[in-house]
């Protein structure tokens, strides 16, 4: 059904402002742990969110520049040289993306189990938390957004936080604790009653709360600019456009800059699918996402952030999750949060550049925190092995290298234990005295036929066999000939064999189906 865009005004602007909050520290981070113009973050976010945002069918997802994607920029700038050269691959990837949303490319959302999903937004929470402590203790030496265990640096996670306790500010500390202790309360039932009070976003009274406390906080603990929000320039409306970088179009003659835009397009889609894939789970009013769709508005939007000087873009969890929780019902949140991003850079830098990142600390930790809630591990134990044990190595994987590898690997756990239930799941078998009674269940495949053959070998003369392939839709070639196999020999030693629709059609069953 079609959404009246402009329906949840009030509750879309207030989520925007929320994820502006969020998304600009991490428009400068990202931008900066790539070796970017910071510039370049700004351009990426303000186009995350009113181009991609208005163009995407997502009604929760938000866009901006990924922190999955540092390393391949950073890299990449380095070895073209040529900051514009670079601009031309973004607009390449942006080209990709646009073919494989034309190809159907996005049906690749629909091969990721569940449980690697949900492990993958624990993962992300769990990281979040254990990222900002450091910035609410006062140490804020690593970039916004670094999202990989081991750090530029050549710090790691934890050592981050073991380094913090010998970096904690006071400033930062009263901070981050009355922040932290606004959040909480704003979650309390008696606070949700009171209707004035939902009205105000609770981030926006720790940012507001954190700029006044720090203006009257004694010299000695009050925070120095390193500890604040750092825009690039001081813009206005006139200059504002100046700032933007185009590309070389002469870089379309070098190879590389076509391999980086191919290798730009393939990750920055794959973790856009399972952004989608992500919020879409969370989502209370279950809506599905149009991937193809959505790798359509990436795609417009890395080819109109390569053009003015921003770099690679996707849609991201933290933005989307924050966008969620703050109450969005759009769309249109994540546009609002592209115009906010927009206005208050032109007009009111200055004041942006007095936000301490101990107060955005506390907002993102409470954004962990609701990713990764104890109540979701009870859950999905609750849920069973077969798909506790995947969730879990997911965010075990995830927290211990990144987004990709650590899916990856509890996508490769998931399939294991598909094979093994299936392995496990795929033969019955009752014996009772002489009588024996097999039944072969959906697909056997080749896997299972050590155990048909150990059932087999404990048949004796005088016993009666009756294999059922009733409920059987696929048996594989070996499987079938070890049956055949059996019931030649059964003649020779005097036991007696029944088959239950055993045919070769079956083997071929995929085929005619």
């Amino acid at each position: 059904m079609k959404e009246n865009l402009f329906a949840h005004s009030k509750s879309d602007i207030l989520a925007g402002l929320v994820v502006f909050l969020v998304a600009l520290p991490l428009c400068l981070g990202i931008a900066l742990a790539s070796g970017a113009p910071l510039f370049g973050g700004i351009i990426a976010g303000i186009v995350g969110g009113i181009i991609i945002g208005s163009i995407s069918g997502s009604s929760l997802g938000v866009s901006g520049p990924a922190a999955g994607l540092t390393v391949i920029v950073l890299t990449a700038i380095q070895t073209i040289g040529d900051y514009q050269m670079f601009l031309m691959a973004v607009v390449l990837g942006g080209i990709f993306q646009l073919i494989l949303s034309w190809i159907g490319a996005g049906k690749i959302a629909f091969y990721f189990p569940s449980s690697v999903i949900k492990g993958m937004l624990a993962a992300i929470g769990i990281i979040i938390i254990l990222k900002q402590l450091p910035h609410a203790f006062g140490l804020d030496k690593d970039y916004e957004g670094d999202f990989s265990f081991f750090q530029a640096d050549g710090e790691n996670t934890f050592s981050e936080i073991l380094n913090a306790f010998n970096y904690m500010t006071g400033g930062a500390l009263l901070i981050s604790g009355l922040s932290l202790a606004i959040l909480i309360l704003w979650e309390q039932k008696f606070i949700k009653k009171i209707k004035a009070l939902n009205l105000i976003p609770p981030a926006l009274i720790c940012v507001i709360l954190g700029i006044i406390i720090n203006i009257f906080l004694p010299e000695s603990i009050k925070l120095s600019e390193e500890h604040l929000v750092k825009l690039p320039v001081s813009l206005s409306i006139t200059d504002f456009f100046s700032y933007f970088t185009f590309p070389k179009w002469e870089a379309l003659s070098n190879p590389f800059i076509w391999k980086t835009g191919a290798v730009l397009a393939v990750i920055a889609s794959l973790e856009t699918l399972l952004c989608v894939e992500a919020t879409d789970k969370l989502d209370p009013e279950k809506r599905i996402t149009p991937a193809n769709r959505e790798l359509f508005a990436q795609g417009i939007g890395n080819i109109a952030s390569g053009l003015i000087g921003g770099i690679p873009v996707t849609q991201v969890v933290v933005r989307s999750t924050a966008n969620l929780n703050a109450g969005a019902k759009t769309k249109m949140a994540a546009v609002y949060h592209g115009i906010f991003l927009l206005i208050c850079v032109i007009f009111i830098p200055t004041i942006l550049n007095k936000i301490p990142y101990s107060a955005l600390a506390a907002v993102l930790i409470m954004v962990g925190y609701k990713l990764a809630k104890p109540t979701l591990f009870k859950e999905m134990y609750g849920e069973g092995f077969n798909q506790f044990i995947p969730f879990l190595i997911t965010i075990i994987a995830i927290v211990s290298t990144d987004l990709l590898w650590g899916i990856g690997i509890g996508l490769c756990v998931g399939l294991i234990y598909v094979l093994y239930y299936n392995f496990r799941s795929s033969i019955s078998f009752i014996k009772d005295k002489n009588n024996f009674f097999i039944k072969l269940k959906k697909d056997v495949f080749f896997y299972n036929r050590a155990d048909l053959v150990k059932i087999f070998s404990s048949a004796k003369e005088g016993d009666s066999i009756i294999i059922d392939g009733s409920s059987a839709e696929f048996i594989d070639y070996d499987i079938f000939q070890t049956i055949e196999d059996f019931v030649d020999s059964a003649k020779n030693k005097g036991i007696n064999v029944e088959l239950k629709e055993i045919t070769r059609r079956k083997l071929n069953y995929r085929k005619t189906k």
